[in-house]
């Protein structure tokens, strides 16, 4: 083989690897991305699960309020 013929083929090699590698490392990245956001779409879940127990529960707290005065108001 010729040197420059061994040159190509020593390029050609390398430049394989770095992209196979290259691919690789963005695909883990990837993943790692979207493992991520299923995360916080979780935590966010939770966090609006929490919020509308709050809630309800001053409006149970209203609504019992609101009826107390009623009661008040028919006597």
């Amino acid at each position: 083989m010729s040197l420059s013929s061994k040159l190509t083929l020593i390029t050609a090699c390398g430049a394989s690897i770095s992209i196979i590698t290259y691919v690789h490392y963005k695909q883990q990245l990837d993943r790692a991305k979207l493992h991520e956001g299923v995360i916080k779409d979780v935590e966010r879940q939770q966090r609006r699960k929490a919020e509308n127990i709050y809630i309800l529960q001053q409006q149970r707290e209203l609504t019992k309020q609101l009826k107390g005065n009623d009661s008040q108001y028919k006597t």
